[in-house]
């Protein structure tokens, strides 16, 4: 119980950390993120332009106010993350129940193009694929959710070969109803707790996939800004102004670390929940 309250504590004070540049500090009265004031560029942590304008976390290459810039490559990325994991969510629940459910011939077909999606890297899929279709938002959050269903497919199936043969779920079926009603009635309501523990861990690891694309140049694209674009952009400035890829690299492990903390709680407190009971003396 201490180590799951440890893991809470920690996932919520990166997450709010995390909540607060995102959703925060685009309401306060800041400067736009694509607003450029070229005769302020580069500027350090604190600095002020010739004008007097005052940049808490500094100035790009061009100008522009980086904690604007943050926040607003922080909303892109969770906005991609939710879409992906949307979109595999659906999908990998959907074919893992149908496979666990339905056994036979449909689950070797469902798993084994699982277990080819598995055998390719995912990131050299990604790259391929991006660099093909070409670079756009709704297109990277689809990709991203596409070759991301494998995990809540397989747990899904897992969970649907152990549910099948339940009682509430073999009377329902002597009593004449069809597999789409014990899928949706029984199987789903069961199946999705585990899916927020696959869901909070994989959010991460999309998160990740994005940022790793947009570095690339195959990912989110100016004038929307990214993490991973950000980090691109100012390692040519490394030594001038570091603060360029620290800052962006800093937001993106404070909100990747606050997810992983938060589906190892999940986890753990799935554990506890599960754990037989010790019988007494």
């Amino acid at each position: 119980m201490l180590r799951l309250g440890i893991l809470r504590t920690i996932a919520v004070t990166l997450l709010a950390l995390m909540l607060v540049l995102i959703l925060v500090i685009p309401l306060l009265p800041f400067y736009d993120p694509y607003t450029q004031n070229l005769g302020g560029s580069l500027l350090p942590m604190g600095g002020r332009s010739f004008d007097g304008k005052f940049y808490l976390l500094g100035t790009d290459t061009l100008g522009r106010d980086m904690l604007s810039r943050l926040a607003l490559a922080g909303q892109v990325s969770v906005m991609i993350g939710l879409g992906a994991v949307f979109v595999s969510l659906v999908i990998g629940v959907a074919l893992g129940l149908i496979a666990g459910y339905f056994r036979g011939p449909l689950e070797s077909v469902i798993m084994g193009i699982a277990d080819l999606q598995l055998s390719i890297p995912r990131v050299l899929l990604l790259i391929a694929v991006a660099a093909i279709i070409g670079p756009s938002v709704t297109m990277l959050a689809l990709l991203l959710g596409l070759t991301s269903w494998v995990s809540y497919g397989r747990v899904a199936r897992g969970m649907a070969l152990s549910l099948r043969e339940r009682e509430f779920v073999l009377s329902a079926r002597t009593q004449g109803a069809s597999a789409t009603w014990n899928i949706r009635k029984h199987l789903l309501p069961n199946v999705m707790p585990q899916m927020l523990i696959v869901g909070s861990y994989e959010f991460g690891q999309i998160i990740v996939m994005e940022a790793s694309l947009s570095y690339l140049g195959l990912g989110v694209q100016p004038p929307l800004p990214s993490w991973g674009m950000m980090v691109s952009e100012g390692q040519t400035y490394l030594a001038l102004a570091p603060s360029l890829v620290v800052l962006p690299s800093i937001a993106l492990f404070v909100l990747v670390a606050g997810l992983q903390f938060l589906s190892q709680a999940f986890t753990s407190e799935n554990e506890v929940v599960g754990a037989p009971e010790r019988s007494k003396p």
